[in-house]
């Protein structure tokens, strides 16, 4: 007993050492990325001696800012409990997170046999979207040194159709194996969201913003089916 106690113990204070760590260096990383980001804008002002002023930018921003912090919001509060602190860290300042670094990191996931919000999930979300990342950079990079001679290809009619299906082929995956696990969980939110787009198609656009209604119908029926005892928490 005593020994589990100590080993325990020793894993907690490992998992904060962890956690204090990465928000240290990911609060580091995450204002360097942003004065890097608006160092861009600055040195083209600089370069050209061209200075819109505050009510020019001001009036751009109005149009656009609030989508985009609504989505911010949005996002952090759906994705953050899933991802880790390392991993949101990191996938926030590479960005793409619902088209890429989400699925990758629930992939590597459940490769590994490690459940969302331990330390071995963190550790490996972590590593996973680091992964797409550094992947992703190498293809941007190849894909911009070869775009002349394969825009013929990319553009063709044969390859129209695969294009137009990498996301719903890269989700269709991922949901069959979360479905399958929690159907009577996943059954709801999967049918408003059909119904829902099939008679207002325009929200497609919108899908960031309806990630957590599509949460809230989930949580909301799991307590309902919990509570009726229809839920067999073992398996779930």
């Amino acid at each position: 007993m005593e020994k589990n106690s100590s080993l325990k113990l020793a894993q907690v204070k490992k998992s904060r050492k962890y956690e204090d760590e990465v928000h240290v260096f990911g609060r580091i990383w995450m204002i360097c990325a942003f004065f890097m980001m608006m160092s861009i804008p600055f040195m083209i002002s600089v370069y050209y001696d061209a200075w819109p002023g505050f009510a020019p930018v001001f009036k751009g921003l109005l149009g656009v800012a609030p989508i985009f912090w609504t989505v911010a919001v949005i996002e952090i509060i759906t994705y953050t409990p899933m991802l880790g602190s390392g991993g949101s860290y990191l996938g926030f300042v590479t960005g793409n997170l619902t088209n890429l670094k989400v699925p990758c990191a629930l992939y590597a996931m459940e490769n590994a046999q490690v459940k969302q919000g331990t330390l071995e999930g963190e550790v490996i979300s972590t590593i996973a979207i680091a992964t797409s990342s550094i992947v992703t950079t190498i293809i941007i990079a190849v894909g911009v040194l070869m775009l002349t001679p394969l825009t013929p290809i990319l553009n063709s009619e044969m390859l129209k159709p695969a294009f137009d299906n990498i996301l719903p082929a890269l989700f269709g995956g991922l949901a069959v194996v979360y479905v399958s696990k929690n159907w009577k969980i996943a059954i709801s939110p999967l049918l408003f969201m059909i119904v829902l787009f099939l008679l207002v198609p325009s929200l497609a656009s919108s899908v960031s913003v309806l990630v957590p209604v599509g949460s809230l119908i989930a949580i909301g029926m799991a307590r309902l089916l919990y509570n009726k005892g229809l839920l067999n928490t073992d398996k779930s």
